[in-house]
């Protein structure tokens, strides 16, 4: 099973009546299948392996847009920094200070969401709320440190569960703190939701879900 093109063109048209975005999640998938899916018009696409989206790049047009959705490494930032669209999983001061001083060097302001915390389980990435307004604050206070980094808002994940109502109140409660720093220039993207729980993210005001195997199919 690959790349599914009425299932594409039926979400598409669902996440379009939201205004929202929607992220092709390709890691995994073949260069085959991304191509299938940048015929039928699909120019933004996730990748949680670095590894992996620097052998993409090569191989795939110009103009798609990617977007870094995994958990990053402070050693791999540069090698996606003169590339990247966005990167979506911010999760530490340290990172985005990292981010910030490689995209110095090449003369690059890089688009970034912070990732918060929302979900019960303790293995998901992301800073909590205290976290949250602490690394905010220190940019406001330290700009220089962050001078080449854009930050466009939130990224989060809900729990793995059948829990709808979880879910739905872990989505409000990102969506409450996305309102919080809505003053913030620039601060118009929430990325959540992905294949099981996009309906409820974008319900919820999501601007960016994340959908790969509805798109692609079982990965390879």
């Amino acid at each position: 099973m690959g790349w599914n093109q009425e299932r594409f063109t039926r979400i598409l048209a669902e996440v379009q009546t939201y205004k929202a975005k929607l992220i092709a999640v390709s890691k995994l998938q073949s260069i085959e299948s991304i191509g299938f899916a940048y015929e039928s018009g699909q120019r933004d696409f996730g990748e949680n392996y670095v590894q992996e989206l620097l052998s993409k790049h090569t191989q795939l047009p110009t103009d798609i847009n990617w977007h870094f959705i995994g958990h990053l490494q402070s050693n791999k930032v540069k090698y996606i920094v003169p590339f990247v669209s966005l990167i979506h999983g911010v999760d530490s001061e340290k990172l985005l200070a990292e981010i910030s001083k490689q995209g110095k060097k090449i003369s690059r302001t890089i688009p970034c969401l912070l990732q918060v915390h929302i979900a019960s389980e303790e293995t998901k990435f992301g800073l909590d709320e205290t976290e949250l307004d602490t690394l905010i604050q220190n940019m406001k206070e330290h700009p220089e440190r962050f001078s080449f980094v854009a930050l466009r808002g939130l990224m989060g994940m809900a729990s793995f569960t059948e829990d709808n109502n979880l879910i739905l109140s872990e989505f409000k409660k990102l969506k409450s703190l996305f309102e919080k720093y809505a003053g913030i220039p620039g601060f118009t993207e929430l990325s959540m939701g992905m294949s099981a729980d996009y309906r409820f993210a974008l319900q919820e005001g999501s601007t960016m879900v994340r959908i790969g195997s509805m798109l692609f199919g079982s990965r390879a």
